[in-house]
């Protein structure tokens, strides 16, 4: 038999929460399950953070859980349409603006920091939009606001608190297995416990880790895409001192470079000073690089780390952007017995092995400790090596030290961004009945955008459900 209840959210990462949030604010009367594969936030436990050696927990509490990859993210909201996502395509400039400023105030209400970086530095700011412009890259002026590793765990345990307080009912460890569809309207999910529930609105509000299931389902069922974007490339990570007159001004500095060679766009993304450089584990225990810093003084490092993704949209007939990066990462991981690789700039530009001599020697100390010395050239396709070294070069001018042969690259860096799902501005899919939003489908690419989306959706189901 059948439960039924008024909404279906899969997944609780940001996008699901937010939803869940706005549901129960504007209509409490509303019956809304949350169907979540990971474990809820208090039992997302990771024993490498003690013994620094993955135990292989299936499913993972870094990627899956309450709050999804967010709730250990390095926690920086951007503040500007601009970075995130395609919520400006969708909803217009104006109505993306007005969703992050109040998805950023929900934030602010369960304990967020008030404080933001690049705001109020001006001639700092506009010397390092002047070098960048000297250099050929394009800054894109973000205001931050950073939670920290540890402070985002806290505010989204208080979120997860709030929802269940007011009715929200989540099934943990669960996986949904199967989307119903009759006559072309989606009704209701299927369990990996054997269950099903029936609703009249079902939301898709899977993350990074839940887009290869949902690109899945969009084939089984139907639901229109079209490819996505591919981001693969690097961490990169040197001494704060390097990338000082940045992190002081601006905390993320963003910036897109068209490489002369090939065109190609790479970025910035994620800067994490006094941070440190970690690893996610996705299914199947493929290991990629990721970055984190906290807030906590006791927990700073000497070291600024940052991502640079090369971006590549393909043609048809390719259509499978996640098992694209998941090769590219698949060969990292058989290189290093599962483990990230490490190499030094020096030994990338010159075609040559970082071994543990080297790595030893460098006065750059890493801080995953336990990534292996190796050859990145091994792993990426020659234009993708061409793409980072020209970025590289060009964000010296930016910031004089980080061409030095002692920068470390770690590999590999992917974000899994699966086919996009077309949906309207209702975030209806295809499928009547099924609305896709966050991460997973497409549409957004970090935790503002996602929450953002997740108050959006539900403002438009509530609108549905009252017509």
């Amino acid at each position: 038999m059948a439960n039924n209840v008024d909404v279906i959210i899969i997944g609780a990462g940001p996008g699901g929460i937010f939803c869940a949030y706005e549901l129960m604010e504007k209509r409490p009367d509303l019956k809304v399950l949350m169907i979540e594969k990971g474990r809820s936030i208090e039992k997302r436990n990771c024993p490498k953070r003690v013994t620094k050696t993955c135990a292989g927990c299936k499913p993972c509490s870094i990627t899956t859980g309450f709050a999804g990859a967010g709730a250990f993210s390095d926690g920086k909201l951007s503040l500007s349409p601009d970075v995130g996502g395609n919520l400006p395509e969708i909803l217009g400039y104006d109505k993306a603006t007005e969703l992050i400023h109040e998805s950023d105030e929900i934030y602010i209400k369960f304990g967020a920091d008030k404080s933001v970086y690049g705001i109020d530095k001006e001639a700092e700011i506009r010397e390092i939009r002047r070098k960048a412009i000297n250099a050929n890259l394009k800054l894109v002026e973000c205001p931050i606001r950073h939670l920290g590793t540890e402070e985002g765990y806290k505010i989204y345990s208080k979120l997860q608190e709030h929802v269940l307080s007011k009715g929200v009912e989540i099934l943990f460890n669960t996986m949904v297995t199967d989307i119903i569809v009759e006559d072309g309207v989606a009704i209701g999910v299927k369990t990996d416990k054997g269950e099903e529930y029936r609703a009249k609105e079902i939301v898709s509000a899977v993350g990074r880790e839940g887009a290869d299931w949902f690109k899945d389902k969009c084939e089984e069922i139907g639901i229109e895409t079209k490819p996505g974007t591919v981001d693969v490339g690097v961490r990169v990570e040197v001494r704060d001192e390097v990338m000082q007159f940045l992190n002081e001004n601006l905390y993320e500095a963003k910036l897109i470079y068209h490489t002369p060679t090939f065109d190609d766009k790479v970025r910035t993304f994620c800067t994490n000073p006094s941070g440190e450089v970690a690893t996610e584990y996705y299914e199947g225990g493929l290991a990629v690089v990721n970055g984190h810093a906290y807030k906590g003084k006791e927990f700073k490092t000497n070291n600024t780390n940052f991502a640079l993704l090369v971006s590549k949209n393909f043609t048809k007939p390719f259509k499978t952007p996640i098992e694209y990066g998941k090769k590219i990462a698949e060969l990292s991981n058989m290189l290093c017995g599962g483990k990230i690789l490490v190499q030094t700039y020096g030994d990338f530009r010159r075609g040559r092995r970082t071994t543990e001599e080297r790595l030893c020697r460098n006065n750059l100390i890493p801080t995953l400790k336990d990534a292996v010395p190796g050859d990145l050239s091994l792993v990426f396709p020659h234009r993708i090596m061409v793409d980072l070294d020209e970025m590289i070069q060009a964000l010296d001018k930016v910031t004089p030290g980080l061409a030095s042969d002692e920068t470390l690259l770690y590999g590999v860096e992917v974000k899994f961004y699966s086919n996009k799902v077309i949906v309207n501005k209702d975030f209806e899919t295809s499928i009547k009945g099924l609305r896709a939003i966050g991460d997973g489908a497409g549409v957004t690419r970090g935790l503002q955008q996602a929450s953002a989306n997740g108050l959006s959706v539900a403002r438009s189901i509530i609108k549905t459900l009252e017509a």
